[in-house]
């Protein structure tokens, strides 16, 4: 059995380009779904009056986050935990972390605001709202194919 690492190694160009097209495609959709969710959740102003379809965008947005995050580990030869174990945030900002610090940042702030305060809180700050999906476009176009 390949190690993660010459496994990437010998991973062709153009599977590592139809690994990102996968993997970009799925997190493009999930963020297109925020989008949609979050027209539902009535803006006046600066102010979300539905903190229900808030929360479900700001899930979806993060889930697309972490797609992206898997595909870049995948493409970096990141040893994958056991199927049957949820990856933590912890996860994701320990081996991120050993790859690129300025990701790690963007990651650490999309978590606090689309995770914490956007799914478990439901912010009603679209100007907040709007830089944690800000945030996970960087971090999902981080990810985008050549083509």
């Amino acid at each position: 059995m390949q190690s993660e690492n010459s496994y990437i190694k010998s991973m062709s160009i153009q599977g590592q380009e139809q690994t990102k097209k996968e993997y970009y495609s799925e997190a493009m959709r999930y963020m297109d779904n925020a989008k949609e969710y979050l027209k539902n959740a009535q803006k006046e102003g600066n102010i979300y009056r539905d903190p229900k379809y808030v929360r479900t965008a700001c899930g979806t947005a993060y889930c697309g986050v972490l797609i992206a995050l898997d595909c870049f580990f995948i493409l970096k030869g990141v040893h994958k935990r056991a199927s049957k174990t949820r990856k933590s945030i912890e996860y994701y900002q320990k081996n991120l972390g050993m790859q690129d610090r300025k990701m790690l940042d963007n990651l650490n702030i999309a978590y606090k605001i689309l995770h914490l305060s956007g799914y478990y809180d439901g912010i009603e700050d679209a100007i907040v709202v709007k830089r944690g999906f800000d945030l996970a476009n960087i971090l999902i176009e981080k990810i985008k194919p050549s083509e």
